[in-house]
């Protein structure tokens, strides 16, 4: 007897399923079974995923869903008068296509209409889409058995008819599950009543939720993470049942064998199923693009297009028109490929959408991805790089012999994306275009936290845990590769348990939410190719992820928002608005650039501003722009860890003999100095060493980078066979293949690299050629990230361009420029909105603020007290009054004033308010290092100045080191630092010891520091944040500071045991008295060492003081340093 289970979950039950679908597939492969379905809990968003596994092992898929059913109407959001529920559960099956698109419908409709706390639909809906249904009553939370559990058969009697009356007799089921579920076999028996009485036949299922019976522990991690609950927890959602796993035939037979017929009627449902997809990814669904009358055929179309195009590239471009039989070749063999395989829809599409973002002045990218290989692409206006001119490859983009849907990925500018897409919508039929889901997944860090989390094992251990995870791998290679974290997760029982279970639990499917880039475009309404999804936020997308969509054949785009290009177009914009102007074809040889880059002075430039991507500029010294396409494709983990970075380097500077791994190989390794950097050098090797086809070497690269062995044999195989063709040796030609396989994996898309290097280019360009406009559009596009803003301060105070303060007479939301320099935009400050600061700035427009009070009552209508305090904090109204305390103290005034007067400021209050103007200015002494304080607040750094700076003395006589050296000092020897405590946060170690976490910054930098045991205990709850402290402390890491001993700056003395004082040229010992006077007021116990002239020898001489010893300050400091008499002071701490 066949047995088929018709009731399955897989991880798309959001966290309601632990089975991942090719485990559950291969399970049932396993257990000979010949068919299997799939119902997770409302949705198909596994579906596609589904099907193609099945085929993949040979087993008949069924794609269904157990949806849920609103008790009334699926509109209705409102609890049901006399039913507790408000849905029941109903398990649905495609037999064929029709039902497989009716259940497209129904999943999309139970979110976009019928949603209230679950996407439900109802049985108006199922009258309506039910043919090629078979429909089974559903688990105990079933209609059916809703009744039958409250003992009223009648009433379940009823329900059934009302199923029946829509589905009929031949496509309803009546569902029996023996899961250990209370008053199971109760239900059962009436169950068994209802489909005799009635001639309805019975289905046996198991609502499988996890593999194996042990997997119910997962299962119940899983129901714990999405209840935000401990498994210890006694208060909660957990099932009853430990059987929802999924059972053998053998298991199933023993379960049932009083009712066979429920197991028999698995396979009659199984045998019904008839569905076919077409998953090959080649059945394309493209929307047809409507053409202009006078064209014949939309490909007439576009090839009128990219000739134009091409022409007009030619008139600018020399090397087009010296090579113009080549690009006219490219671009006719590009042509008739577009047409051969379909896509000249596609790329009149996109060529329209980029049409109206450019007409629209919407700034767009010079190209990404493999598109940029195309010069078609380029002729049209779609990229702006010549594929050319830098080896590029079309195969890479579109393989005739492997044709799948191409990714034309296009950048346009963040703030305008949403107009584009609106675009589009408008365009192409609202119900024609969503956007696309994308799964959260529990991966290695997550899995941990969340599972750790639920076994109740403390945050703090959790987190040290979590965090020795330093590289995003898999937990199983984590724990082969990284020390520390399989130590840690060998020390204890628990801990090992809490590994075993995240590994088993990496890469579940945890949420669902929108792809922050994809959009699908459809001939027609989505509904009839795909099921659609609504989010919480009402926004609409598909139900089937990206590679889904590319399986079924439709149109998928990345439409991506970069911030770049609003910099880029601002820069453009602030350089005119000053009389100047950028050329339209900027040079790529700008020796400005190069120096720029050269220099790493990188921070604003697209991709190449991190730390690490500094330093191997400074070393590379790029000269031409394929430098920097290198460097792109160079700064990732494999080239970095392989030492391939510091080789590239060294053989460009001619400090490494470049080498080939072959001769043959020497033209197409050229430009790289001998390495293999692109995926398209593994092509042209393939195509240049064994006459492969482009095609057949994409395909080559592809088998490599996914390491499919079976393939991979056959591959070299024919590699070696047609390299021996060539006239090359076997070995030779084995040796070549394998040299290729790691760098088919980690090599880059040139393409890609080549697209985003112009982009580095242009910004690096702008910084090094129109420093403010670059750097006050850059400002003005991180508005929101303080710690970005104060870098980007520091990086025109280094050039030498002044950043004025806030000026409520002067500043806009935005950055702007001055003739003395770049003015602070009111919207990085805290608390200031858009809205308010343009309404201030219209205010402003009619007449500039005369007075606080003027500002206020002029404000009253748009301004609120939040915002009033952020501005007086920041220092706006500084050009009337620097004391910001007075002001906000007549705020208060003025509130009060307001509240006892009625709603809005009176003038007349503001008359008097004048007269008592200078009292409150009496009793109003700004509170020293306020102004800090105020400025931490609102701009999230220190910015008019600093509290260190203060101390800059200290830097010359004591032996301080700054937070910009650390990664220079040595790191077993102690230092000594002044610092301001910026942050302070308690941990625990593995041990559950306490240590602290200080967030330390100086003039130079900000650090982290670590304070342990003894130090921990003794200093940690004297700490006070914005704070100057002295510290000593050791280098870890060569970025943290392991803290020894911290101090207040100002009880420095406790730790000076002596003091060197140099008296100025030529001065004598005669003249100490002067000196005594000023250390006879600091009386302690620290030795005074003083460095004299001696007339008579003729030379500097050192003594001590043997009569006065001293207690050093601050004061004494200042003193002494102001003494005419005294060159220099050292302090020597202990």
């Amino acid at each position: 007897m066949e047995f088929i289970h018709l009731h399955n979950h897989t991880e798309y039950s959001l966290l309601d399923g632990v089975n991942k679908i090719p485990q559950l597939v291969l399970k049932a492969k396993k257990e000979k079974m010949k068919a299997l379905a799939i119902t997770d809990h409302g949705n198909l968003f596994g579906a596609i995923e589904f099907y193609n596994e099945c085929l993949k092992e040979g087993i008949k898929p069924i794609i269904g869903m157990e949806a849920y059913i609103a008790v009334g109407k699926r509109d209705e959001r409102k609890p049901h008068p006399t039913i507790s529920e408000s849905s029941f559960h109903l398990t649905l099956l495609a037999m064929d296509l029709t039902g497989y698109h009716n259940l497209l419908k129904l999943a999309s409709y139970a979110y976009l209409e019928g949603f209230y706390y679950r996407p439900r639909i109802d049985k108006e809906l199922l009258d309506k889409y039910n043919k090629g249904l078979v429909v089974l009553s559903g688990c105990q939370k079933g209609e059916i058995n809703y009744y039958l559990k409250m003992g009223d058969y009648e009433g379940a009697k009823k329900v059934l008819f009302e199923y029946l009356d829509i589905l009929g007799k031949e496509n309803f089921f009546l569902e029996i599950m023996k899961v250990g579920l209370e008053n199971e076999d109760k239900i059962n028996s009436q169950i068994i009543k209802l489909a005799k009485d009635n001639g309805i036949k019975l289905v046996a299922t198991n609502d499988c939720h996890y593999l194996s019976k042990e997997d119910y522990y997962l299962h119940d991690i899983l129901l714990c993470i999405q209840t935000n609950k401990k498994i210890t927890d006694t208060k909660r959602l957990k099932f009853e049942s430990k059987e929802l796993y999924f059972k053998s035939k053998e298991e199933m037979l023993e379960l049932f064998k009083e009712v066979e017929e429920a197991l028999k009627n698995t396979w009659l449902i199984a045998e019904r199923a008839t569905l076919y997809l077409d998953t090959s990814g080649k059945n394309f669904h493209l929307p047809k693009f409507q053409k202009p009358k006078e064209f014949d055929s939309n490909h007439q179309y576009l090839v009128y297009l990219a000739k134009e195009g091409l022409k007009n590239l030619k008139e600018k471009n020399w090397e087009i028109k010296n090579k113009w039989e080549s690009y006219h070749a490219r671009l006719e063999y590009e042509l008739s490929l577009i047409e051969r395989i379909g896509f000249t829809d596609y790329f009149l599409i996109v060529k329209d959408i980029i049409d109206f973002a450019k007409k629209e002045k919407i700034p767009v990218g010079p190209g990404r991805g493999s598109a940029v290989g195309s010069l078609v692409l380029y002729s049209l206006g779609i990229t702006n790089i010549d594929p050319l001119k830098y080896g590029l490859m079309f195969e890479r983009f579109i393989n005739p012999e492997r044709v799948t849907m191409p990714d034309i990925d296009i950048d346009f500018s963040d703030e305008e994306r949403d107009k584009v897409i609106d675009y589009i919508k408008k365009k192409y039929g609202e119900e024609n275009v969503a956007q696309i889901i994308t799964f959260g997944r529990m991966m290695a860090r997550a899995a941990i936290r969340d599972v750790g989390r639920v076994m109740g094992i403390p945050l703090a251990e959790v987190d040290a845990i979590a965090k020795t995870l330093t590289v995003n791998i898999p937990l199983a290679e984590a724990y082969e590769k990284i020390s520390e974290f399989r130590e840690l997760i060998d020390s204890k029982p628990e801990y090992k348990k809490l590994y075993e279970n995240a590994l088993r639990l990496e890469g579940v499917a945890r949420h669902a939410s929108i792809h922050a880039s994809g959009i699908v475009i459809a001939p027609g309404n989505l509904m009839d190719y795909v099921p659609l999804y609504k989010t919480t936020e009402n926004d609409i997308c598909t139900q089937y992820d990206m590679d889904s969509l590319a399986a079924v054949g439709l149109l998928k785009m990345d439409i991506l928002g970069l911030k770049t290009l609003r910099v880029v177009e601002e820069t453009y914009r602030l350089v005119s608005e000053g009389g100047k102007k950028i050329p339209e074809e900027i040079s790529l040889n700008d020796k400005k650039t190069y120096r720029l880059l050269s220099e790493g002075q990188t921070l604003g430039v697209f991709q190449l501003e991190s730390e690490g991507m500094r330093e191997i500029l400074k070393k590379l010294n790029p000269t031409v722009i394929e430098d920097l396409i290198a460097v792109l494709a160079l700064y990732r983990p494999g080239p970095l860890l392989s030492g391939d970075v510091d080789r590239f380097i060294k053989r460009k500077k001619g400090k490494e003999k470049i080498t080939y791994p072959h001769p043959l190989l020497a033209d197409i390794l050229q430009e790289t100095y001998g390495m293999i950097l692109y995926q398209e050098q593994v092509m042209q090797i393939a195509a240049k060493i064994a006459d492969f086809t482009l095609g057949e070497a994409d395909i080559l690269r592809r088998a490599m980078s996914k390491k499919i062995p079976e393939l991979m044999t056959e591959m070299k195989e024919k590699f070696i066979l047609k390299a021996k063709n060539k006239g090359i040796k076997e070995e030779e030609a084995s040796q070549i293949f394998d040299l290729l396989i790691p760098f088919a994996g980690y090599g880059f898309n040139k393409s890609h690299a080549a697209g985003y290097a112009y982009l580095s280019y242009l910004t690096a360009y702008l910084k090094a050629n129109y420093p403010k406009e670059f750097l006050c559009a850059t400002l003005t596009s991180e508005m929101n990230d303080a710690e970005k803003i104060e870098q980007l301060i520091k990086e025109a105070q280094f050039l030498g361009i002044e950043i004025l303060p806030p000026d409520i007479n002067k500043s806009y939301y935005q950055f702007v420029i001055e003739s003395q320099g770049i003015r602070y935009g009111l919207g990085a400050l805290k608390g200031i909105g858009k809205s308010f600061s343009e309404a201030l700035v219209k205010e402003r427009q009619r007449r500039e603020f005369n007075s606080f009070e003027d500002f206020l009552f002029r404000t009253k209508s748009f301004g609120n007290k939040k915002a009033y305090e952020v501005l007086i904090k920041a220092g706006c109204f500084d050009c009337f009054n620097k004391n910001r305390e007075y002001l906000l103290k007549r705020l208060l005034e003025y509130q009060k004033g307001t509240k006892e007067s009625g709603s809005g400021l009176q003038f007349s209050l503001f008359e008097e308010g004048q007269k008592n103007n200078k009292k409150i200015m009496e009793k109003v002494i700004p509170k020293e290092k306020a102004n800090f304080e105020y400025e931490k607040e609102v701009f999230g750094f220190y910015f008019s100045d600093h509290p260190l700076k203060e101390y800059q003395e200290l830097y010359k006589i004591i032996d301080l080191k700054t937070f910009e050296q650390i990664a220079t000092l040595d790191n077993q020897t102690d230092h000594l630092f002044l610092a301001v405590l910026t942050k302070k946060k308690t941990k625990f170690d593995r041990n559950g010891k306490n240590y602290a976490i200080l967030g330390l910054e100086d003039l130079t930098a900000k650090v982290a520091g670590y304070l342990f045991n003894e130090i921990y205990e003794e200093r940690y709850n004297q700490l006070k944040k914005e704070q100057v402290y002295l510290l000593k402390g050791r280098i870890r890491n060569n970025k943290d500071i392991v803290v020894k001993d911290i101090l207040p700056v100002e009880s420095i003395g406790e730790k000076i045991k002596r003091i060197y004082i140099e008296l100025k040229e030529n001065i004598e010992l005669k003249n100490i008295p002067i000196l005594k006077e000023i250390l006879q007021e600091f009386l302690g116990e620290s030795e005074v060492i003083i460095t004299y002239y001696d007339p008579e020898e003729k030379k500097k001489k050192m003594g001590r003081l043997t009569t006065i010893k001293v207690k050093p300050n601050l004061e004494l400091l200042k003193r002494l340093k102001n003494n005419p008499i005294i060159k220099e002071v050292k302090f020597y701490l202990v």
